[in-house]
């Protein structure tokens, strides 16, 4: 009997010390899995493009990155296609906390911000890969300096491509045949380009483009392809005129006071994630508006290409916008201005 306690008893103790073993085991997977403990945190993100549009898609993979590399700590709320907030209202909504995260255009901030109206100067960048380099180095310190200054952190700056016009009244072939038009515009600068040419601005938020043209509030639009194809211009539009005269560039910002507030770890966290996004998305807009120019050419709209010997006359009849940008933006407009000039 002395021998079967003895013996029930080592296989009790046996018992315990591998269940003990099993669960040192399971707490270095465990934390091995879980990585760095990131404080609990909510953020909520706007933006308004539509979905399948590189942005969108980056913004997505974005939140879900952060998500993912936080294990569900960082909880990642995404308002998307202006669900939660218009283009025209997202940036109050940002610098009074309304939300923590935006991603919106550059020529609304530029109403705000007079120094982001840059990217609607036209022709400041002839090729794709300037405006990246421009945003690595010097150029992109003083924008980024001068949202601080309104309390917007910038976390990345999302390439939207080349601006270009459609319109459903004849081919826009030169400056003089956009007189008479109604153009729909965003912002002051884009709206000084179209009057430079000829025709009226309209202003209009992205959603309202497709019913003003298919109800000839307006008869065109600037925009870049991507976001043509989305919006289906070529329904309520015959004719694209391609002179890459804006590259657009939207701007995921997060309010200052909430950042601050942000562990480091989950400030580092969010910074790399969106520096991988910001890469991602660079290299995709050229593809994209490629893609989008057979899209639209595909569907049947009438297509004019303006050649480098006729852009002289477009960049000519554009340069009173170079001075009334410089003119708005103060001493960080001049200084834009000299170093995409090259001195």
């Amino acid at each position: 009997m002395k021998k079967l306690r003895y013996f029930s008893f080592l296989l009790l103790l046996t018992g315990v010390i591998l269940s003990a073993c099993s669960n040192g085991d399971e707490t270095p997977k465990e934390t091995e899995a879980s990585g760095e403990e990131y404080e609990p945190a909510t953020i909520r993100l706007a933006y308004n493009l539509p979905s399948g549009h590189h942005i969108s898609e980056g913004i997505e993979e974005f939140a879900k990155k952060i998500e993912e590399k936080s294990n569900g700590q960082i909880d990642m709320q995404i308002f998307a296609n202006g669900q939660l907030l218009s283009d025209t209202d997202m940036n109050q909504s940002l610098l009074t906390g309304g939300v923590e995260m935006g991603m919106n255009s550059s020529t609304i901030w530029s109403s705000t911000v007079p120094a982001m109206g840059i990217f609607d100067v036209p022709y400041v960048f002839e090729a794709y890969e300037e405006a990246g380099e421009a945003l690595n180095g010097e150029f992109g310190d003083i924008l980024r300096s001068e949202m601080e200054d309104v309390g917007v952190k910038v976390l990345m700056f999302g390439d939207y491509g080349f601006g270009q016009f459609a319109n459903n009244k004849r081919p826009l072939e030169s400056p003089e045949d956009f007189r008479g038009l109604k153009i729909r515009s965003v912002g002051t600068l884009p709206s000084e380009l179209i009057q430079a040419y000829g025709a009226s601005p309209v202003f209009m938020g992205g959603g309202e483009v497709y019913m003003g043209l298919q109800r000839q509030t307006v008869d065109g639009a600037t925009s870049g392809t991507t976001a043509m194809v989305q919006r289906s211009y070529d329904e309520v539009t015959d004719y694209l005129t391609i002179n890459n005269y804006t590259y657009f560039e939207f701007i995921l910002g997060v309010n200052q006071e909430f950042w601050n507030d942000l562990p480091e770890n989950t400030q580092t966290l969010i910074e790399e994630t969106a520096n991988e996004t910001e890469e991602w998305i660079r290299q995709q807009t050229k593809l994209e508006d490629e893609r989008t120019l057979q899209v639209l050419k595909d569907r049947g709209m009438e297509v004019y290409e303006v050649t480098d010997d006729e852009l002289d006359i477009w960049k000519e009849a554009a340069m009173p916008v170079w001075e009334i940008f410089e003119e708005e933006a103060g001493e960080a407009g001049s200084e834009l201005l000299d170093i995409v000039d090259g001195e």
